[in-house]
């Protein structure tokens, strides 16, 4: 009888779970999600101890800006994110030295065209170093394709 009631039971429990979604570790970088047409990102405020001011101004600099708990509580009513209670920080989003910040998609889109761009012209900078060192009896051929093979050599 009593086999039958803890049978049930997992009968019952294994029901709820599948309506559910499966249990994780909770994260303490757990942020809200982002508005339409902005990007989140946790931002270091301090570093060891000590306050990453350098990082913070340019973090700013480059157009992100800190996450007001009030604002989150505005568009999505009461929450659990951890807020900053006292300090410099006070009413931001944060945990542990980092703090959450928002930037317009269109700068992430631009910050990375930027970034493509540096990265192409370094490319092509080794290129040519490369080809400047190019001599007849032994050409230089740049192929930029890669391939991800599996297992040993052919068999016959």
């Amino acid at each position: 009888m009593n086999d039958t009631i803890n049978r049930n039971r997992r009968t019952t429990r294994d029901n709820d779970t599948k309506k559910t979604k499966p249990w994780s570790p909770p994260s303490s970088l757990d942020a809200p999600p982002a508005p339409k047409g902005y990007v989140h990102r946790w931002i270091r405020t301090e570093f060891m101890g000590s306050q990453d001011t350098a990082n913070v101004s340019k973090k700013l600099r480059e157009g992100w800006e800190f996450v007001r708990s009030e604002e989150v509580k505005n568009t999505l009513g009461d929450h659990d994110y951890p807020v900053i209670r006292q300090g410099q920080y006070q009413g931001l989003i944060g945990v542990g030295g980092l703090v959450l910040a928002r930037i317009p998609e269109e700068i992430v889109e631009q910050r990375k065209q930027y970034f493509q761009n540096i990265t192409a012209d370094q490319v092509k900078a080794v290129d040519n170093d490369i080809l400047r060192e190019q001599r007849p009896e032994m050409p230089v051929n740049i192929n930029r394709q890669s391939r991800v093979t599996f297992g040993g050599g052919r068999k016959s």
